[in-house]
């Protein structure tokens, strides 16, 4: 009697501690929310009403946005052009020495449709989003980029961090200079796609990079290399 009932109390026990273990997916509902964190964003599309070259005639630096919001496939598809994965080998949009990609790419969002406020990782592998901080930190970051407007009134913005160590395995001392090369071939990337979709953006590079770092939660070895607010131009 005594052994069914401690048995009957193992297993409920076994039981409980299955009921309420969390469970990873990256299906999470619409604001990322969810023991991992984890969005599955829409598919990036591969074709497009405007041609490369008109894109490239109509690319200029855009600082004044209007407070309508993005929306989630227009994240999703500045995301993909920035890093997304375009081949089953892992290559990306932008090129990288030694395919080693040490770039990571967040996004700071405060008026996107269907994506709560907060900070979120770009995850290229299965194109979705890591939620890192919750609540708008814009104008935390506009503060750390020495006060400069379009960094507080976008809609979202971009952040480009760098890993070099990646790059520096392979590569030494010329590792700097290969990172940076990737980083504009990145945000050019962001820029053309913003112009296709209609949006506007613009590269900064002026800001105190420890207080980005902190502002945005870069991890480990992450520096900070160039911020990229998007918006609807005024």
């Amino acid at each position: 009697m005594v052994r069914t009932f401690l048995l009957s109390v193992v297993v409920a026990g076994m039981v409980a501690a299955v009921v309420f273990l969390p469970i990873a997916s990256s299906g999470q509902s619409g604001d990322g929310h969810g023991p991992t964190s984890l969005l599955k964003l829409p598919e990036p599309k591969l074709t497009g009403k405007l041609s490369v070259e008109e894109a490239l005639a109509r690319r200029r630096s855009v600082r004044d946005y209007t407070d309508k919001p993005l929306t989630l496939t227009e994240v999703s598809q500045l995301l993909w052009a920035a890093q997304g994965i375009t081949d089953k080998r892992g290559f990306r949009t932008a090129p990288s020495a030694g395919a080693l990609y040490p770039l990571e790419v967040y996004i700071v969002a405060g008026n996107v449709e269907g994506l709560a406020d907060g900070i979120y990782k770009y995850r290229p592998a299965g194109h979705e989003l890591e939620k890192v901080a919750r609540g708008d930190k814009r104008l935390a970051l506009c503060a750390a980029a020495l006060g400069q407007r379009c960094v507080g009134n976008a809609a979202a913005v971009i952040v480009f961090a760098a890993d070099y160590e990646r790059t520096a395995k392979k590569y030494g001392r010329r590792a700097p200079r290969y990172v940076h090369m990737e980083v504009g071939h990145a945000a050019e990337n962001v820029y053309l796609q913003a112009v296709s979709l209609g949006l506007g953006t613009t590269v900064v590079g002026g800001f105190r990079d420890e207080k980005v770092k902190a502002v945005v939660g870069l991890a480990g070895k992450e520096r900070p290399m160039c911020l990229m607010p998007v918006g609807r131009p005024r």
